[in-house]
């Protein structure tokens, strides 16, 4: 492959294609409460600004050293936003916003969320080509899964709702992916770049040692599949824990530097603090509180739930687990190894989560705490789909088509109104919901004018007047901006002309990629 960058270059396509999705589908706000309390997190580092406001206790933050007020999240996704932070806050100070200071979407969010996504977006798009790359899939099949990965899965719902699941994802790939080139290659430096990438997620989520672990397993279960001899095992494993060990207790130790700073402690985490002050507050909490839901139900739910089942909002492992039975003979080493770990990575997240007290994730798209394990397993079903076409039926190559057709149409639905719409519905339509279906009927109820006709505007709705005003409107700046309507109406119709050339660009980069998703003969021959 070359090593610059070119106009045919498919990481230069995937790169304006990643940027330009990352552009359209932005609303300006952070998606969540909880971002924007990770945000001004982030605020508080370099500013004189609390980290948690005393207005917001009890609802929000927990005592710690001193009796000062806390988050209770890692500082991962803080130390994330800190750059966009510092340089939104300067950008929002400038004369040209003095008019608009203060209002809704504020130009520092608009500001973190634009680019913090995009570069996200563009940082996955070139981890995933690499590591399909890697797994000897062809370039036009590498294209199918980074497209799979940002289209396809709720990947793209949380590049336009900014919770940590991105972050996550991006670091967990980019651990897969280099530790997998030093096995490969032997190269020391790659296998740094995978452990500090796994590192990093301790510091957003500590559950996140679950993806250090299955990465590990990953590199064992290639090795066992090669069968490659026990000196060789032996000497991997001696190699990978002299670097990355090292490399994880660093990262560990500056999670609990952090912790000691706001808690005067080395061995608890936020998760104690966030129990004790909620138990303070409600003494009639269970006393396993916030791990009292029953292990069935949390184990059961994120599979059969209309509100929460992966299996429908992110269909496309589905097709992962179809092409598993059918076509698993076919399969690498390497290609079992990872649908082997990242199965393993789904099951185990269900499981830890399983008996939380709020084991779905509670305001969020999806289970959104095994959201990211499900991504990893569903996306390389499209490039296993390509590689492997003419050794499998037309029903299953059928089938595929269908499921990823029906995993764009519901990724794409989840962008066009804030995450709660349907939450607030169900407080009053009553429980279980399916959501992905209300959806498409709030879609279509809102563009027809008949929320109100269909009985789809409920009280729920309107307790929370800011909630209100953003499940409204379709869910992207431009519209927030005139729906609002404390921006200029000249600043609305820049926005408008600009998001449409958005889209314009982003049709045009998807085009010239078409090209590229033929296989060539060389590729077909390759796959035979």
């Amino acid at each position: 492959m070359r090593n610059g960058f070119r106009g045919s270059d498919p990481r230069l396509l995937l790169c304006l294609a990643a940027a330009l999705l990352a552009f359209v589908v932005q609303s300006g706000e952070l998606g969540s409460a909880d971002t924007m309390h990770r945000l001004q997190t982030a605020h508080s580092f370099w500013t004189s600004e609390p980290a948690v406001f005393p207005n917001e206790y009890p609802e929000f933050g927990v005592h710690g050293r001193g009796g000062k007020l806390y988050d209770w999240y890692g500082i991962g996704q803080p130390l994330l936003m800190l750059p966009a932070d510092i340089v939104g806050t300067y950008i929002e100070k400038l004369p040209i916003f003095a008019d608009y200071r203060g209002n809704d979407p504020t130009v520092r969010n608009i500001f973190v969320t634009y680019s913090t996504n995009i570069l996200l977006s563009v940082l996955t798009a070139l981890v995933c080509f690499r590591f399909l790359q890697l797994l000897e899939f062809t370039v036009s099949q590498s294209i199918a899964g980074v497209l799979a990965l940002l289209f396809c899965t709720t990947h793209l719902h949380y590049t336009q709702n900014m919770m940590e699941n991105n972050y996550i994802c991006l670091l967990t790939l980019a651990g897969f992916c280099y530790q997998y080139e030093w096995l490969r290659s032997g190269s020391r430096k790659a296998l740094l770049m995978g452990s500090a990438a796994f590192g990093l997620n301790l510091l957003t989520r500590l559950t996140s040692a679950m993806d250090l672990f299955f990465g590990g397993v990953f590199l064992l279960l290639v090795l066992w599949f090669e069968r490659a001899e026990k000196g060789e095992f032996w000497g991997k494993f001696v190699t990978y824990a002299k670097t990355a060990f090292p490399v994880y207790l660093f990262f560990f130790a500056v999670d609990r530097l952090y912790q000691f700073h706001r808690f005067g402690t080395w061995t608890d985490t936020y998760v104690h603090y966030f129990t004790l002050e909620h138990r303070l507050h409600d003494p009639t909490l269970p006393t396993n509180y916030p791990w009292e839901t029953p292990f069935h139900v949390g184990f059961l739910g994120p599979l059969v739930s209309p509100e929460k089942s992966i299996f429908l909002f992110d269909p496309l492992i589905v097709l992962t687990i179809l092409l598993v039975i059918v076509g698993w003979k076919y399969f690498s080493p390497a290609v079992k190894s990872y649908v082997i770990a990242a199965f393993l990575l789904v099951l185990g997240y269900i499981c830890l989560y399983a008996r939380y007290t709020v084991w779905s994730g509670d305001f969020a798209w999806g289970d959104r705490y095994v959201s990211t394990a499900v991504e990893l397993a569903a996306f390389i079903s499209v490039p296993i789909l390509m590689k492997y076409l003419a050794q499998l039926s037309i029903f299953v190559w059928a089938a595929g088509l269908a499921l990823i057709a029906c995993s764009f149409v519901i990724q794409v639905a989840s962008l066009a109104f804030w995450l709660p719409l349907e939450i607030y519905q169900g407080d009053d339509f009553g429980h279980p919901q399916w959501v992905i279906w209300l959806r498409l009927k709030d879609i279509a109820a809102f563009a027809l004018g008949k929320m109100g006709a269909w009985g789809l505007n409920t009280d729920s709705m309107t307790y929370d007047q800011w909630d209100y005003q953003h499940i409204t409107t379709w869910n992207f700046l431009p519209f927030v901006l005139r729906h609002i309507g404390a921006a200029p109406k000249w600043v609305v119709d820049v926005a408008f002309a600009v998001w449409f050339a958005g889209i314009a660009a982003l049709l045009s980069v998807l085009w010239k990629l078409r090209r590229l998703l033929s296989p060539t003969a060389t590729e077909m021959q390759s796959s035979s």
